[in-house]
């Protein structure tokens, strides 16, 4: 994908995990040996990756794995970036873990009306950087004023699946993102921009995050490009993990304003039920066997609260660091029991545990929410994916070349066009 100038009304956006030399191992046999005690290797990488990036100079660029411990590692991309028109924003993980975030917005495309960094505060130290856009120049004339021509992009990095436990932990990391998305529209009133979620999603479309954010209404830019359906899994990769396993795990999400949206909590508890059905069918259990013994300890057909948390804790989705919460799991409690009298009965079972994507109706979205976009006369600018490309060629066909050296990661540029749209209509 070349370069994209602001007078072809597109706007591009490139998300890439840059391996921080801190992690880079240089020698697999011996772990301590890593790039950072190399100061030539790691600085003639990282000058290769900016040079790439400069070239491409698109209109928003996510980094994760940014080396923010490393001062001329920072002024590096800080000169080099900053004499190229954009803007720098880097965020730290917590904990001094050493990486971080680095977000670039060119002035050429965008006026930055705020960014907010957002602590996850939970298992493995992970952060997200909220960047509140205007467009500087209209993509597209009105003779309306109120047409919003702003967006909002996330960057962030989730957790590392060391092992299947830790699935939940990432499925929470998302939920707090969105949750801290909402919260910033309802309290500057933005209904009716889009979003864009960018970085190291470090699960495949295989995966529960994947279904949460499809169940929000977002959609892989990447696979939009190419027509890929949510079950070609298998069609690119952007990965090879130090496990030497290749997978796609680099995602722009796209949120138009008249996307259809669930309750961001139903989604939620319908994705937990979703890895609960999981667990349980490992033990090859049947609907009848599962709800057998989730209701062993009730004296009638139903299942009690008390059975309900025993099951989650045998099943070690409760009682971890990075398990459920037992108000998280009263949350659940109350989504399954539908007529709210205490117990879960065996329709409720099927409805809200078992086929939890079988109760997508009009009830599970907000009234308000209906209320405000039913009743808003109000035209809102939204994106169209038109291209994406992963660098280098190979991994589009899922391939992973021997030779890449820039990273661990893939390269993905996606490029949009503006689109009108009006926000009395879900789609």
């Amino acid at each position: 994908m070349g370069r994209k100038k602001i007078g072809n009304h597109l706007i591009t956006c490139t998300t890439f995990n840059i391996l921080a030399p801190i992690y880079k191992r240089l020698d697999h046999q011996d772990q301590s040996c890593r790039e950072s005690d190399n100061k030539a290797n790691w600085l003639d990488r990282n000058q290769r990756i900016l040079d790439m990036l400069l070239y491409e100079r698109s209109s928003i660029i996510c980094l994760q794995e940014f080396w923010v411990g490393n001062e001329e590692l920072v002024t590096l991309y800080d000169k080099g970036l900053g004499d190229a028109g954009y803007m720098t924003f880097k965020l730290a993980r917590t904990n001094n873990r050493g990486d971080g975030l680095l977000t670039a917005v060119h002035k050429d495309y965008f006026r930055v009306i705020n960014d907010q960094p957002f602590l996850l505060h939970g298992f493995g130290d992970r952060v997200a950087h909220l960047l509140h856009l205007e467009v500087a120049t209209p993509f597209l004339q009105h003779r309306n004023n109120s047409v919003r021509q702003e967006i909002l992009v996330v960057n962030t990095h989730l957790l590392f699946p060391h092992d299947s436990s830790l699935c939940l932990e990432r499925l929470r990391q998302v939920y707090k993102i969105l949750q801290y998305v909402e919260s910033y529209q309802k309290e500057n009133k933005l209904h009716s921009l889009p979003i864009l979620l960018c970085g190291d999603w470090n699960g495949s479309k295989k995966g529960h995050v994947y279904e949460f954010l499809r169940s929000q209404g977002f959609i892989s830019s990447y696979d939009t490009a190419h027509q890929y359906t949510d079950t070609d899994a298998q069609k690119w990769v952007s990965h090879r993990n130090h496990r030497g396993n290749i997978c796609g795990v680099d995602f722009i999400w796209l949120l138009n304003p008249n996307s259809y949206r669930k309750v961001l909590k139903v989604s939620w508890s319908e994705t937990v039920f979703g890895m609960f059905k999981c667990l349980l069918r490992r033990e090859s259990l049947t609907a009848d066997d599962a709800f057998a013994i989730l209701k062993a300890d009730s004296s009638g057909d139903y299942i009690t609260y008390s059975g309900f948390c025993d099951a989650l804790s045998q099943l070690g989705v409760t009682g971890k660091q990075y398990g459920l919460s037992m108000e998280e799991a009263k949350d659940l409690w109350e989504q399954a029991d539908i007529d709210g009298n205490g117990i879960i009965d065996y329709q409720e079972f099927q409805l809200r545990i078992w086929n939890p994507t079988l109760s997508h109706d009009r009830d599970d979205i907000n009234n308000e929410t209906w209320e405000d976009i039913e009743n808003s006369t109000e035209h809102s600018v939204g994106l169209r994916v038109k291209d994406a490309v992963l660098f280098p060629p190979e991994v589009e066909k899922g391939m992973w070349p021997e030779d890449y050296s820039l990273s661990d990661h893939a390269r993905l540029t996606v490029a949009f066009s503006p689109v009108r749209m009006s926000c009395s209509r879900l789609t």
